[in-house]
């Protein structure tokens, strides 16, 4: 394609010269964002099926004398060259050169850093989730336990809450469920007490023997919508926990690249929340959920009640999942604030974590045994 020919079919379209970063690709429709398995760096993607209608159209409209050649063969890109591929909008023209200004933007930054291995396969489930959350199947289901401080094999409250699709149309639930016999059992020292604080409905009260039977009903459950994301903050303790009330997690799987690029029909799977958002960071380590809702602008109230956290964790989820991808949604968040490579420089008063006490040491949990 000309430069001639280019500046025609850009003010025809609305479109732009990308000066590189405009690639196509064979399998995918639409318009997408893809991320190079090479470099980890962002490319614009168009199907090949759209750059067809663009020359013919151009040249039907009498912009162009001729049919525009097809781009060179290096400009296409295949699934084997892409680690993800996302879906992405804009509003107009204006709207796409400037994601293609920020893009190159992102680019030289990748290449000015050195991301470990951590953050690297961070960012890589981050673009992941984006992709399966796009596609609106299945369920999201937060979960949230809570237990004794003195005891972590006490458990006292869970909380869920879920987003679901069953024949095309949304679903959401919300439960809180505090342990009948586990009410003596009360927090103070490590964590504050908020289990008769929850914000989005009304408690439920069930007996320690019919909590085990209580979780595998609601699993079953989940299962009737298709694939099942568990969403959680900080997966490792409450996974400990579905695992002592004997919950079904056969086939527990944790998201990341290797994943195919559509949604998976089996599963369940996991995601935290702390691992997405250290990867909007640029991060290596994970921030507690009250400091994560503070820089996602969640309002939030009682943490450490089990619906709540619920809620929040997917809340934060939603935000994240359903913006820009990760290098562009992380400048838009926070202009002018990544420095250095991608790790956002925040102010010590926005980054304290005072309002939440997650993450004050407390005993030893490794004493969880099966119910």
């Amino acid at each position: 394609m000309t430069t001639r020919s280019m500046s025609k079919a850009s003010k025809a379209c609305r479109c732009t010269s990308v000066r590189g970063q405009m690639f196509l690709t064979s399998k995918y429709p639409g318009r997408r964002s893809g991320t190079l398995n090479a470099t980890g760096e962002s490319r614009l993607l168009f199907s090949s099926a759209q750059v067809d209608y663009i020359r013919y159209w151009l040249h039907a409209m009498q912009l162009t004398k001729e049919v525009i050649p097809l781009p060179y063969s290096d400009c296409l890109l295949t699934e084997s060259d892409l680690r993800s591929v996302t879906k992405v909008v804009y509003a107009n023209g204006g709207a796409l050169r400037g994601a293609v200004k920020q893009i190159d933007k992102n680019n030289k930054r990748l290449k000015g850093s050195v991301l470990g291995t951590a953050l690297a396969s961070r960012r890589e489930m981050f673009e992941r989730v984006r992709t399966y959350w796009a596609e609106k199947k299945g369920v999201w289901c937060a979960i949230d336990f809570e237990a004794w401080e003195y005891d972590h094999s006490v458990i006292t409250e869970l909380g869920w809450r879920l987003i679901g699709w069953k024949d095309g149309q949304e679903h959401r639930e919300a439960a809180h469920v505090i342990v009948d016999e586990h009410q003596k059992y009360r927090n103070s020292k490590y964590v504050p007490e908020h289990r008769y604080d929850y914000g989005f409905g009304t408690s439920q009260y069930v007996k320690k023997s019919a909590f085990p039977t209580m979780v595998s009903d609601f699993f079953a459950e989940l299962s009737e919508y298709g694939p099942v994301f568990l969403v959680f903050h900080d997966n490792s303790q409450d996974i400990k926990y579905l695992k002592s009330i004997g919950a079904p997690l056969e086939g527990l799987t944790y998201i990341d690249y290797t994943l195919p690029v559509t949604i998976p029909h089996n599963g369940p799977f996991v995601i935290d929340t702390s691992d997405l958002f250290a990867a909007l960071e640029g991060a290596t380590d994970r921030k507690s959920l009250g400091r994560v809702c503070v820089h996602l602008q969640i309002p939030t109230r009682h943490l450490h009640n089990a619906g709540n956290d619920a809620h929040y964790t997917l809340e934060a989820l939603v935000e994240m999942a359903g913006g820009d991808p990760v290098d562009i949604q992380r400048e838009k968040r926070w202009p002018n604030c990544t420095t250095q490579g991608v790790k956002v420089e925040f102010k010590e008063a926005e980054d304290s974590d005072y309002s939440d006490e997650e993450g004050v040491v407390g005993p030893n949990t490794s004493n969880i045994v099966e119910w």
